[in-house]
């Protein structure tokens, strides 16, 4: 044996240094970072310069790397007509959602046109560049600080760039309304082929395009992925109300109410009940993008409704 491999061998104390050891009952549960419910308006992105607008909680989520949730990173990018705005996210999974304008996305892959109301995925892949042709605003979420937790980079694409239009989105939201509107979600789940399983978006992200119809209370329901929401369309007097605890006839205790305003964004912590409530005479429409995905292929998504 070498004197150089001897020498380690001889200092125990150097394995050992980071050896801790916690009783059960006082760290079975630890207390972890609290995730409130957060909204980010939609003024954030109503003007000015080409730029990224990331939702960045990562001082209340205790990361040393840029976040919105533990596992998801969320934001709007704006692009003036003309403009390129390039992203490089390190992401397993990425989800774009136009609010409003035209432009395409370019990438190794190819390049991908989009217009108002188109949502697109990509998958692993070094850098997009984003052109608008018209005053563009995108909502965005990548599965970033999950890699980072992990401490890995993504070795392949687990699936190719998807373009989801509005016309398709709208076609096949029209079919789900003509059974009947009665029922406690009327939306289509965005999914991919790759994930026959869980039926998701991609293997980590989930996303739901759900109308709210005038008039309608959809009644609470929970479940533990966390939920990034944006709303897409609605009227006055619509909103989401978010809670804990329900009561024995399924209304949501203390709740906090989340305000649907176009372009607009918010968080449903995980686990927590909500039920959205539209007093509009126009009906609205949510966009939630969540990491149920993952949650899901784990088997502890709990989904659970009031009745």
């Amino acid at each position: 044996m070498s004197a150089v491999a001897k020498s380690v061998f001889d200092q125990p104390q150097l394995w050992e240094a980071q050896a801790e050891f916690k009783e059960y009952m006082s760290a079975v549960n630890p207390a972890m970072p609290k995730i409130d419910v957060v909204a980010f308006p939609n003024t954030m992105h109503a003007e000015g310069a080409t730029r990224l607008m990331p939702f960045d909680l990562s001082e209340s989520l205790q990361t040393s790397y840029a976040a919105t949730t533990p596992n998801l990173y969320a934001g709007y990018l704006r692009i003036s007509a003309h403009e390129q705005l390039q992203t490089d996210f390190v992401a397993a999974s990425q989800m774009f959602f136009v609010i409003s304008g035209s432009g395409s996305t370019t990438m190794d892959n190819g390049t991908i046109a989009w217009k108002t109301g188109d949502l697109f995925t990509l998958p692993a892949i070094k850098s997009a560049l984003h052109e608008a042709t018209a005053d563009s605003v995108l909502f965005w979420v990548n599965d970033a600080p999950l890699l980072r937790y992990l401490g890995v980079t993504p070795n392949e694409q687990r699936f190719q760039p998807v373009l989801y239009t509005q016309q398709r989105i709208t076609q096949e939201l029209n079919k789900v309304r003509a059974m009947g509107e009665e029922r406690n979600r009327v939306g289509v789940l965005l999914s991919n082929p790759h994930f026959p399983t869980t039926m998701t978006l991609t293997h980590t992200l989930w996303s739901l395009y759900n109308i709210l119809p005038k008039g309608v209370i959809q009644q609470a329901h929970r479940h533990n992925s966390i939920a990034i929401d944006h709303c897409v369309s609605a009227g006055p007097d619509t909103y989401t109300l978010i809670g804990k605890e329900v009561d024995a006839d399924g209304n949501i205790i203390d709740p906090i109410k989340a305000m649907w305003t176009p372009g607009s964004t918010f968080i449903t912590p995980p686990g927590w009940w909500h039920s959205h409530h539209n007093h509009s005479d126009q009906d609205a429409i949510v966009l939630p993008i969540q990491d149920a995905g993952l949650v899901m292929n784990m088997q502890v998504l709990d989904f659970q409704l009031v009745k």
